[in-house]
């Protein structure tokens, strides 16, 4: 493992050999008496190449003391290994860059949070994962902890930032129950933009699926992921939610999943959701 050094296009390796085309996190050979190694990369772009979070998220990982080199936690951003040389671990888990990334669906339930750890002590969505769940899975983005629903789970860091990302305007389509039935007023106001605090949301689709005894069932789709923001825009034209499940992420539909399990994406919807926001 290397300390954090100035990307250039030419430097000098551990051993003195002159490199040629390195960069931030960079993979170009150098040569020397042992034969051709690659040049050290930044640990949290090994993360992310491995698939254990996105480039962020390893930071993340890292500073939380999770991340161990050569059986030493690293947590100073910016450190080097070589992927040829160095044993990553995480949580105890070997990081192999290369692994084919995973990608699952889980129903998430109410009572839940959205971390791999929790420090009140509440369950977390990895108390979900399966058995044999790869090393490094995470999920993507967050449901709130009274929320349930579809929630994508991946080792695929790059996939999972751009899922994330604004930029890309991924349909996220929530069923909720609110108080009370919401008119054409307030329907065009949620499919116009709601102004929230932290500023107005972006146009939505919403409809009314059923109505009765003083609630209603609306489903509503947008393309942000701000906190709370389903149960925010709802309030905000006054039918507070009472219940909220996420029902579909771009193209992946939640489907007849069970309650508290998870499944594999297929290659189609893999594919989908790499296409997303283009």
């Amino acid at each position: 493992m290397t300390t954090p050094s100035r990307p250039s296009t030419e430097t000098s390796g551990a051993f003195g050999e002159r490199t040629q085309g390195s960069s931030e996190g960079g993979e170009a050979i150098r040569s020397g008496d042992d034969g051709p190694r690659t040049v050290p990369m930044r640990l949290q772009r090994f993360l992310a190449r491995a698939g254990a979070a996105s480039r962020r998220g390893s930071e993340k990982l890292m500073s939380a003391g999770r991340v161990t080199v050569n059986g030493v936690v690293v947590t100073e951003l910016g450190s080097k290994v070589d992927p040829l040389s160095d044993e990553v671990r995480l949580d105890g888990e070997i990081v192999v860059p290369g692994d084919a990334p995973a990608y699952l669906a889980l129903n998430k339930p109410a009572g839940y949070v959205t971390t791999m750890s929790d420090p009140e002590g509440r369950r977390t969505v990895a108390d979900l994962f399966p058995s044999d769940a790869p090393p490094g899975l995470f999920p993507v983005g967050r449901l709130d902890f009274d929320s349930e629903g579809l929630l994508l789970l991946t080792t695929d860091g790059d996939l999972a930032h751009r899922l994330m990302h604004p930029r890309h305007h991924v349909d996220k389509t929530y069923i909720a129950c609110v108080e009370g039935s919401p008119d054409e007023a307030d329907l065009a106001a949620l499919r116009g933009g709601i102004v929230l605090e932290d500023g107005p949301t972006r146009e939505a689709g919403a409809r009314v699926l059923s109505e009765g005894d003083g609630s209603a069932e609306i489903e509503l789709v947008i393309h942000e992921g701000r906190k709370r923001q389903v149960r925010r825009m709802l309030s905000a034209v006054g039918h507070p939610v009472t219940r909220l499940q996420r029902v579909a992420f771009g193209a992946v539909e939640l489907g007849e999943l069970p309650l508290g399990e998870t499944r594999a994406l297929t290659d189609e919807e893999v594919e989908s959701l790499k296409s997303s926001g283009d």
